[in-house]
Protein backbone atom coordinates (compact mmCIF):
# COMPACT_ATOMS: atom_id res chain seq x y z
CA UNK A 1 0.00 0.00 0.00
CA UNK A 2 1.50 3.20 -0.89
CA UNK A 3 1.54 5.82 1.92
CA UNK A 4 2.05 9.63 1.89
CA UNK A 5 4.07 11.71 4.19
CA UNK A 6 5.01 15.07 4.30
CA UNK A 7 8.87 16.44 4.10
CA UNK A 8 10.03 19.70 5.07
CA UNK A 9 13.32 21.87 3.85
CA UNK A 10 15.20 23.67 6.10
CA UNK A 11 18.56 25.15 5.38
CA UNK A 12 20.69 24.21 8.95
CA UNK A 13 17.96 24.14 11.10
CA UNK A 14 16.37 20.94 10.38
CA UNK A 15 17.55 19.63 13.84
CA UNK A 16 16.57 22.10 16.40
CA UNK A 17 12.95 22.19 14.44
CA UNK A 18 12.37 18.51 14.54
CA UNK A 19 13.73 18.60 18.74
CA UNK A 20 10.98 21.01 19.04
CA UNK A 21 8.26 18.70 17.14
CA UNK A 22 9.18 15.99 19.03
CA UNK A 23 8.86 17.84 22.19
CA UNK A 24 5.33 18.86 20.75
CA UNK A 25 4.13 15.06 19.22
CA UNK A 26 5.97 13.00 21.76
CA UNK A 27 7.89 9.75 20.75
CA UNK A 28 11.56 9.35 19.66
CA UNK A 29 13.06 9.41 15.75
CA UNK A 30 12.43 6.30 14.05
CA UNK A 31 15.40 7.78 12.11
CA UNK A 32 17.67 10.38 11.99
CA UNK A 33 21.35 10.78 10.00
CA UNK A 34 23.61 13.88 9.33
CA UNK A 35 25.30 14.62 6.10
CA UNK A 36 28.56 13.85 8.02
CA UNK A 37 27.43 10.00 8.37
CA UNK A 38 27.04 9.83 4.69
CA UNK A 39 29.40 7.77 2.36
CA UNK A 40 31.63 10.36 0.53
CA UNK A 41 29.92 11.33 -2.34
CA UNK A 42 32.65 12.46 -5.40
CA UNK A 43 35.95 13.71 -4.56
CA UNK A 44 35.34 16.94 -2.77
CA UNK A 45 35.37 16.64 1.20
CA UNK A 46 32.23 18.19 2.81
CA UNK A 47 33.20 20.81 4.88
CA UNK A 48 33.34 20.43 8.78
CA UNK A 49 30.51 23.43 9.06
CA UNK A 50 28.28 21.17 6.67
CA UNK A 51 28.63 17.66 8.72
CA UNK A 52 26.06 18.15 11.29
CA UNK A 53 23.16 19.19 8.97
CA UNK A 54 20.42 16.70 8.65
CA UNK A 55 20.43 14.33 6.03
CA UNK A 56 17.48 12.66 6.55
CA UNK A 57 14.79 12.20 9.87
CA UNK A 58 11.84 10.42 10.48
CA UNK A 59 9.35 11.12 13.46
CA UNK A 60 6.37 9.22 13.88
CA UNK A 61 3.07 11.34 14.47
CA UNK A 62 0.69 8.20 14.58
CA UNK A 63 0.77 4.59 12.77
CA UNK A 64 0.51 6.22 9.33
CA UNK A 65 1.89 9.19 9.63
CA UNK A 66 5.54 10.16 10.27
CA UNK A 67 6.78 13.88 9.82
CA UNK A 68 9.99 13.56 7.89
CA UNK A 69 12.81 16.40 7.13
CA UNK A 70 16.27 17.47 6.00
CA UNK A 71 18.44 20.35 5.56
CA UNK A 72 19.63 21.97 2.73
CA UNK A 73 23.03 21.21 1.19
CA UNK A 74 24.54 24.43 -0.62
CA UNK A 75 25.21 23.72 -3.94
CA UNK A 76 23.35 20.37 -4.08
CA UNK A 77 19.72 21.82 -3.78
CA UNK A 78 18.05 25.59 -4.52
CA UNK A 79 17.91 28.01 -1.51
CA UNK A 80 15.09 27.81 0.49
CA UNK A 81 12.12 30.02 0.11
CA UNK A 82 8.50 29.92 1.87
CA UNK A 83 6.55 27.77 -0.40
CA UNK A 84 9.28 25.43 -2.14
CA UNK A 85 10.18 24.47 1.71
CA UNK A 86 8.49 20.63 1.63
CA UNK A 87 7.68 18.00 -0.99
CA UNK A 88 4.93 15.31 -0.72
CA UNK A 89 6.64 12.23 0.27
CA UNK A 90 5.20 9.42 -1.32
CA UNK A 91 6.90 5.56 -0.17
CA UNK A 92 5.43 3.17 -3.14
CA UNK A 93 4.67 -0.22 -2.37
CA UNK A 94 6.89 -1.33 -4.96
CA UNK A 95 10.02 -0.17 -7.45
CA UNK A 96 7.34 -0.55 -10.74
CA UNK A 97 4.53 1.30 -8.74
CA UNK A 98 7.34 3.99 -7.40
CA UNK A 99 8.63 4.78 -11.51
CA UNK A 100 4.41 4.65 -12.48
CA UNK A 101 3.85 7.46 -9.93
CA UNK A 102 7.40 9.05 -10.95
CA UNK A 103 6.46 9.03 -14.59
CA UNK A 104 2.98 10.45 -14.04
CA UNK A 105 3.60 12.97 -11.21
CA UNK A 106 6.51 14.23 -13.83
CA UNK A 107 4.86 14.34 -16.93
CA UNK A 108 5.29 18.44 -17.86
CA UNK A 109 7.42 18.90 -14.87
CA UNK A 110 10.95 18.52 -13.80
CA UNK A 111 13.26 15.71 -13.01
CA UNK A 112 15.38 17.05 -9.95
CA UNK A 113 16.63 13.88 -9.35
CA UNK A 114 15.73 10.51 -11.58
CA UNK A 115 14.87 7.56 -9.89
CA UNK A 116 17.51 5.20 -8.95
CA UNK A 117 19.26 2.89 -5.72
CA UNK A 118 20.52 4.64 -2.98
CA UNK A 119 23.24 3.99 -0.13
CA UNK A 120 20.99 3.52 2.77
CA UNK A 121 19.04 0.87 0.68
CA UNK A 122 15.94 2.43 -1.32
CA UNK A 123 15.15 3.44 -4.59
CA UNK A 124 14.45 6.72 -4.66
CA UNK A 125 14.13 10.10 -6.92
CA UNK A 126 12.45 13.61 -6.57
CA UNK A 127 10.01 15.58 -9.83
CA UNK A 128 8.49 19.01 -8.93
CA UNK A 129 5.24 18.40 -10.46
CA UNK A 130 4.16 21.18 -13.71
CA UNK A 131 1.88 22.98 -10.94
CA UNK A 132 4.98 23.57 -8.71
CA UNK A 133 4.34 20.88 -6.26
CA UNK A 134 7.99 19.26 -4.74
CA UNK A 135 7.39 15.19 -4.85
CA UNK A 136 9.82 12.48 -3.04
CA UNK A 137 9.78 8.88 -3.56
CA UNK A 138 11.35 6.32 -1.92
CA UNK A 139 10.70 2.46 -2.54
CA UNK A 140 12.47 0.80 0.56
CA UNK A 141 13.66 -2.54 -0.78
CA UNK A 142 12.90 -5.32 1.58
CA UNK A 143 15.28 -6.10 4.49
CA UNK A 144 17.52 -9.48 3.40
Amino acid sequence: MTTVNVYLTYEGQCGDAFDFYKSAFGGEFSYRSTFGEMPPQGDQPLPDELKNRIMHVSLPISKETILMGSDTMPGMSPPITVGNNFSVSVSPSSKEEADRLFAALGAGGTVTMPMQDQFWGAYFGMVTDKFGINWMFNYEYPRQ
